[in-house]
């Protein structure tokens, strides 16, 4: 198993590359999971843990690291943190799968909009990580951008404040785990499967099971979300190991802003006045901030 590594202390041009391409993924993961509306969020959630482990573990056995999840599965420290992540993004990905279920797609949004700013707090708080002036200015455009949102909309939802926890504390807690990144993924799924498997079995005795091995329509949605859950996960992985959270915080402004678009142009879902005059705020904070990170990469 791979050393303890403190948490890094700038930023890469190779972790940003990694993290933009998942957040780019995951802004158009809600159209794929309208197609799995009609299955219960749970039963998607397992199916999305069971079919993430071969993909995860053909990826590892190729890079020859399995050694790794296996020492992490033996180390009684490193495991209790494998649990703590995984049940975290276990949590985020029902709340999440329900929110799109339920035509809460802007809830979910706003939640990932929200949820920079838990994770700045938690960088500074927990890691100490500095920031630049830019850095600061832009922080607090993209609170203001956030406050408008929701006190336009009156109250913030439980769905938008589950998200913003759950992911920001996965998003700390996974910067800890003293694993790779990649081997990290495999012991969330590998703890996690156990449970799925259990879950799908009961639904099967139910006779409510949607998956079989007619390879039907249904069959073929469901292990489609190891393929949509794994890749971007395993993207960002890679991602957070190379930049600091507050940079993390910045670009998750990526995806909620493309779930927006997809809400309101894809799914039909009234954009009001709020949400126009926001979404420049928002990006506005985003090119300031990537500004500074860009310059900052340079002068190292």
């Amino acid at each position: 198993m791979q050393k303890p590594t403190m948490p890094t202390s700038g930023d890469t041009l190779s972790g940003f590359s990694f993290a933009f391409a998942a957040y780019f993924l995951w802004g158009f993961l809600p159209i794929y999971m309208k197609m799995l509306a009609h299955f219960p969020s749970a039963e998607i959630v397992a199916h999305r843990v069971i079919w993430s482990v071969p993909i995860a573990g053909i990826l590892l056995i190729y890079m020859g690291r399995t050694k790794d999840v296996r020492a992490a599965i033996l180390n009684p420290k490193t495991l209790a943190m494998g649990c703590l992540t995984a049940s975290l993004i276990s949590i985020n990905w029902g709340i999440y799968v329900w929110a799109i279920s339920t035509d809460r797609t802007l809830d979910a949004a706003l939640g990932y909009y929200i949820n920079p700013l838990f994770s700045v707090g938690l960088g500074a708080i927990f890691l100490r990580e500095s920031m630049t002036r830019s850095q600061m200015s832009a922080i607090a455009l993209a609170a203001a951008a956030v406050v408008y949102l929701a006190v336009s909309n009156g109250s913030v939802p439980w769905v938008s404040i589950g998200l913003t926890v759950t992911w920001g504390l996965y998003a700390l807690c996974k910067k800890q785990l003293p694993i790779g990144p990649n081997q990290g993924f495999l012991l969330e799924v590998l703890i996690l499967f156990v449970p799925a498997l259990a879950y799908v079995a009961w639904l099967i005795s139910q006779d409510q099971n949607h998956f079989d091995l007619n390879m039907t329509h249904n069959t073929w949605l469901l292990l489609g979300c190891g393929l949509i859950t794994a890749v971007p996960l395993l993207l960002y992985a890679n991602g957070a190991k190379g930049l600091q959270l507050t940079t993390i915080a910045m670009m998750q402004y990526i995806a909620p802003t493309l779930i927006f678009l997809v809400a309101v142009f894809v799914f039909n879902e009234e954009l009001g006045q709020a949400r126009t005059i926001a979404f420049p705020m928002i990006w506005a904070a985003l090119l300031i901030y990537s500004f500074s990170m860009f310059r900052n990469m340079r002068r190292t």
